[in-house]
């Protein structure tokens, strides 16, 4: 199947290269480094969070898989809480209510559809 004309050209990321970016008003506690996504011409966005003392609370509008590669991530959900440990990864259908809360980590993450925040 070729590529579609108005997506990106098939392009690598070395994770050295990354820059990191505050993540809406969560600041140093939330840094982003997007993969892909709009931008791409994709539905499909992805991308590596570094999340520093944080707590954040959130509601999925989208589909995501998060998988802790250091650290620890504990989410929060339904009166539970998900211990997650390097390699650990866990599925989020959209319209969960959330706290993500960690010391420290490093994840990577998996959205669709990437247009959420234009989909309000």
């Amino acid at each position: 199947m070729p590529v579609s004309p108005s997506k990106s050209p098939v392009r690598m990321m070395r994770f050295a290269d990354l820059e990191f970016a505050p993540r809406f008003e969560h600041g140093e506690t939330a840094q982003v480094a997007e993969l892909c996504g709009t931008g791409d011409a994709t539905q499909l966005g992805t991308g590596w969070a570094r999340l520093s003392k944080a707590r954040i609370p959130w509601t999925t509008r989208y589909d995501e898989v998060v998988t802790v590669y250091q650290g620890q991530l504990q989410l929060h959900t339904d009166g539970k809480i998900h211990h997650l440990g390097e390699l650990d990864s866990i599925w989020l259908p959209a319209g969960t209510e959330l706290v993500y809360e960690a010391e420290h980590a490093l994840i990577q993450y998996a959205i669709h559809p990437a247009n959420w925040a234009s989909d309000s």
